[in-house]
C-alpha cells in the first residue's frame, strides 16, 4: 500500500451536471505530474453520494485507464448499508482497483462491537485490502482506537485507516497501540506533518486536487527526516489547507480547481457552488501559491 500523498480526487461536472470525463483525465494527468503516489476516487470529496451505478464504473475505469501504473488507484465504497458495500466492493474488484476505502456506517451507526461485525462481514467478502476511514463529523460516530486494532486483528485484509477524528491525542495513542505494519493516514490536511511526525504513513488529501507537487514536498521531506523543510512548507500552506474547509468540501476545492482551469465550478445537490466572500478568501490564498 502506499505511502506518501493520496489524493481524494474530485468527481468534475460538466454545465449539464453529468460526469465530465475529458476533465477527470485532465485531473489525473494533474496528479501524476504532481508525482502523488495514490488516488482516491469516489470519496466523500468525489460526491460519492450523488454518483450512480453506471458512472461509477465509468469514472473507475476511466481513472485506471489514464493513470495506467503510476499511481495506486483506491476506491471509497463505504455506506450504511453493508451488503450495498459489498456490491460496490465487487465492482472495484471487477475493474482492478488497487484497495477500497471504507467509512464507518453513518446515520443507523450501531456501535463499537457493530462496527467490528460490519467490518469483518465486508472483509470477508472481498479480496482488496481495505482502509478504514474515521471521519465522527460526517457519519456521527468516533471509531476508537482499541475498536480499530480489534478489527485488524479480526480481519487480515484490514490494513490501515484514514484518520479525520480531528484529534491528535487519539491518534497518537492509536500510533502507540496498533501493530508495526498498520498504517496509519492523515484524513486531515492541516494534520499531515503532526501525524507523519507520529509515524504515520501520509495523508489523504484534498488539498493534492490543486497542489500536488506541493503536498509531496512536505511527505518527502517528512520520509528523509528534513523536518524543518516540512514544517516551513507546512506553514506556507496552511492556511489554503483551512481555507478549503470553510464551506463543506468538496465545495472550496472545486471552486479552486475551476480556477485553475482543471473542471467546471459546478456540484451536484445538495451541495452548491461556495459563496462570493468565500471565493474571495479563496482568490487571495491562491496567490501566494503560484501555478
Amino acid at each position: 500500500m502506499f505511502r506518501g500523498v493520496g489524493t481524494a480526487i474530485i468527481t468534475p461536472f460538466n454545465q449539464d451536471y453529468n460526469v465530465d470525463y475529458q476533465a477527470l483525465k485532465k485531473i489525473c494527468r494533474h496528479q501524476i505530474d504532481g508525482g502523488v503516489d495514490a488516488l482516491i476516487v469516489l470519496g466523500t470529496t468525489g460526491e460519492s453520494p450523488v454518483i450512480n451505478l453506471d458512472e461509477r464504473k465509468k469514472i473507475i475505469s476511466t481513472v485506471i485507464e489514464e493513470v495506467n501504473g503510476k499511481a495506486e488507484i483506491m476506491i471509497g465504497t463505504g455506506t450504511n448499508d453493508t451488503k450495498h458495500v459489498i456490491e460496490l466492493n465487487r465492482v472495484a474488484e471487477e475493474l482492478k482497483a488497487n484497495g477500497l476505502l471504507i467509512v464507518n456506517p453513518y446515520y443507523n451507526k450501531g456501535t463499537q462491537e457493530s462496527l467490528i461485525e460490519h467490518f469483518k462481514y465486508v472483509s470477508e467478502r472481498t479480496t482488496l485490502p481495505i482502509l478504514l476511514y474515521n471521519v465522527p463529523s460526517r457519519t456521527g460516530m468516533n471509531m476508537l482506537p482499541e475498536t480499530i486494532i480489534k478489527i485488524n486483528e479480526a480481519c487480515s485484509n484490514v490494513i490501515g485507516v484514514k484518520e479525520a477524528c480531528g484529534n491528535i491525542s487519539q491518534i497518537a495513542h492509536l500510533m502507540s497501540i496498533k501493530p508495526l505494519d498498520f498504517l496509519v493516514y492523515s484524513g486531515n490536511d492541516d494534520q499531515t506533518l503532526p501525524i507523519m511526525a507520529l509515524g504515520g504513513a501520509g495523508i489523504i488529501s484534498v488539498f493534492s486536487n490543486a497542489y500536488p507537487k506541493e503536498l509531496k514536498q512536505i511527505t518527502d521531506s517528512i520520509f528523509k527526516n528534513d523536518f524543518s523543510f516540512a514544517q516551513k512548507l507546512n506553514n506556507k500552506y496552511l492556511s489554503m489547507m483551512n481555507a478549503l474547509f470553510i464551506e463543506t468540501s468538496p465545495m472550496p476545492i472545486k471552486y479552486v480547481m475551476s480556477k485553475l482551469g482543471l473542471c467546471e465550478n459546478i456540484l451536484r445537490l445538495p451541495l452548491i457552488p461556495i459563496s462570493k466572500k468565500t471565493e474571495i478568501i479563496l482568490d487571495e490564498e491562491m496567490k501566494k501559491i503560484p501555478s
